[in-house]
Formats: C-alpha cells, sequence, structure tokens
C-alpha cells in the first residue's frame, strides 16, 4: 500500500507500506479521507509539536474516515463496505485515569500520527473495532473527516459552560477556531468576537457566526473586546491559536470571574502568561486535551447542519500532492480553510 511518510522537517515522500492481516478484534480498514490538522502542520513545519520530538519517517494524519475491507476474528457489527469514522486514540482502559472515565488522559495513550505511531496518511490501517463509529449516510467520506476536530470542541464546550448570551472572545480562525465559533452559537453565546491575523480567514470566521472580527496586526486585541464591552470583558475566551502573546491578550479580554479554554498547542515549551492579571480577575483557566466520548455527538451534528459545516472544507487533493497541501497550508496560500486528502 501506499503511504506519505515525512522524512525530515518539510519533506513528506510516497513510499510503499506493507498491511499485515487484521489481528483479532481489529477491522481492516481502506483510507479514503484525511484532514490535515494544524499539529499536523506543527510536526511538518518544526519537528513535532507539544514538545515530543518526531522520530522520521513518520506518517502523519489523524483526522479520517474509511470503507471496511476486512475484519478479524472476533469482530462483529461491521462487514465489507460499511462506512466508519476513525478514532485516532488508543487506550489502555486499565489504568487510574481509564477506569475514572477520562481516557483522553490514559497514563498510556498511544495516539496516531504521534512519535512512533503511524497515522491515516496511508491506504490501509488496522483499528480495534472500538475505534470505529458508523459514519452517517447523509455525510460524504470527506465532511465525515471534520469529527475529529469538532469532537475536541465539544469536549472544550464542557468547560466553556456556555449560558444563553453570554459574550465570547474565540482567538484564531484556523479550522478548530471555526468549528468553536460556530459550536458556540449553536450552544446559545450571544455576542462572539474573533481574532485572526489571515484575511480570508477572517471571512471564514464571519461566516462560521462571529459577529465582530478582530485583525491583531492593526488593533490590540484585548484593547478592542474591552471598549467594546465598555471595560468589563467578556465570559469567556478561548483560544485556538497558542501563538505569541495569545495567553496574555486572553487573559486581558476576559471579564472578573470569568472562564479562559485553551485549546491551541503552542509552538514553544514556555509562553508568556501575564499570572498577576489573571489572579486578580480570579479567572478559571482549563486546558483541553483532544476528546473524551464526543465523537458519536460530533457526527450527529454534522450530520443534522451540514450545511454550517461543509464550507470549512476548502480544498480536497490526492495523495500523490500532500507535500503540496502541506505548503499551502503553511503559507496560509489559496484561501484554504481545512485540506482533506483524497485516497483513490
Amino acid at each position: 500500500m501506499r503511504a506519505a511518510e515525512l522524512i525530515e522537517p518539510q519533506t513528506i515522500r510516497i513510499c510503499d507500506h506493507i498491511i499485515p492481516e487484521p489481528p483479532p478484534g481489529h477491522v481492516q480498514v481502506q483510507v479514503r479521507a484525511v484532514g490535515i490538522c494544524g499539529s499536523d502542520l506543527l510536526s511538518f513545519i518544526s519537528n513535532g509539536s507539544s514538545g515530543i520530538e518526531y522520530r522520521y519517517p513518520q506518517v502523519l494524519g489523524h483526522e479520517s474516515t474509511g470503507v471496511i475491507f476486512r475484519a478479524g476474528s472476533g469482530v462483529s457489527g461491521w462487514g465489507a463496505g460499511d462506512r466508519a469514522a476513525l478514532e485516532p486514540a488508543l487506550y489502555c482502559y486499565h489504568c487510574e485515569f481509564c477506569r475514572a472515565g477520562h481516557y483522553n488522559i490514559c497514563d498510556r495513550i498511544q495516539f496516531q500520527s504521534s512519535a512512533g505511531v503511524p497515522g491515516f496518511l496511508r491506504e490501509f490501517v488496522n483499528l480495534p473495532a472500538e475505534n470505529l463509529v458508523p459514519l452517517p449516510p447523509t455525510l460524504s467520506l470527506e465532511e465525515g473527516t471534520l469529527f475529529e476536530p469538532l469532537a475536541i470542541v465539544l469536549h472544550a464546550m464542557k468547560f466553556a459552560q456556555v449560558q444563553a448570551m453570554e459574550s465570547a472572545a474565540v482567538f484564531g480562525a484556523g479550522p478548530v477556531g471555526l468549528l468553536t465559533i460556530a459550536a458556540l452559537k449553536l450552544s446559545g453565546a450571544g455576542r462572539v468576537w474573533s481574532v485572526e491575523p489571515v484575511g480570508h480567514r477572517r471571512e471564514m470566521a464571519g461566516r462560521a457566526g462571529a459577529d465582530a472580527v478582530i485583525d491583531p496586526h492593526t488593533a490590540d486585541p484585548a484593547a478592542e473586546i474591552l471598549r467594546d464591552t465598555g471595560g468589563r470583558g467578556v465570559d469567556m475566551v478561548i483560544d485556538c491559536a497558542a501563538r505569541e502573546n495569545s495567553f496574555t491578550e486572553c487573559v486581558q479580554a476576559a471579564r472578573n470571574g470569568g472562564r479562559l479554554v485553551i485549546i491551541g498547542i503552542p509552538h514553544q515549551l514556555e509562553t508568556p502568561l501575564n499570572w498577576h492579571v489573571a489572579r486578580r480577575k480570579e479567572l478559571t483557566i482549563y486546558n483541553v486535551r483532544r476528546s473524551n466520548g464526543e465523537s458519536h455527538t460530533a457526527l450527529q451534528l454534522l450530520s443534522g447542519e451540514s450545511g454550517r459545516f461543509r464550507s470549512l472544507i476548502t480544498h480536497t487533493m490526492p495523495l500523490d500532492r500532500v507535500q503540496s497541501a502541506f505548503e499551502m497550508l503553511r503559507d496560509y496560500a489559496d484561501g484554504a480553510g481545512k485540506a482533506v486528502i483524497v485516497m483513490k
């Protein structure tokens, strides 16, 4: 089978891999579509994310859908040709955190597309049957790839605790930021500000539901938000960018007693945060680690609100053009929102 291997920073090659028979309890899936995530792009650019260095070669991609090719022994409920969304996280189910239901912080988690664990930018993959979620018939395989980032956003909404007509600011209008804006509006949020330096992404933020957009290159985001709210600040700030000074800007934009939810993954191991302002405001700060059981809900939401989310996918490209896809996203080129690699 063909696979896309990251062999050094910013260089991907297409090569042949061998796919073994699916072991007991596993399903062999023909991968059909893979969304490129911001963390994939970070790995492409800088040799890893979250402070974990990659070991080359590495297969990226963890937002995926596919079609069942064959099932291993002991698997029921899945047959050849069934369509599925593919969960990328492999949990142990036995550690303290899994037993408590916090699977996303499993002590022995293996995440496909992370160091030493190949991702989905390959034509076939063997997965535990429990990592497959049926894809609603109303969703295309390409649209279905949005389930993974949307599940993360829905997990973040549990921390945001959105109340009717509360105000919010979202820093970053990449795919996760755009999904966050849409989720906030669906949750009943009132006025939502989007902070985004890239012009076409600000336009997409408006279409996703943002009531106001701010270019941080031409205005101080926190100052603008404070001015618009009469000095009060917003009820919640969600940082989907985690770039440069965004943490401190988020703290400044939040009201006293507000919430800060951090979804984005910083480039740096250490990032600035004005702790004294956060302390004086008595902010509640949440970190988000992927999702935790929200995938089914994400697929239902995508199916029921497909018109709201479909436009986020601006590019579909074949596996042979995966290098070009990553370069396009790196350069914020061609009005790119979400790019999906389609297997033929």
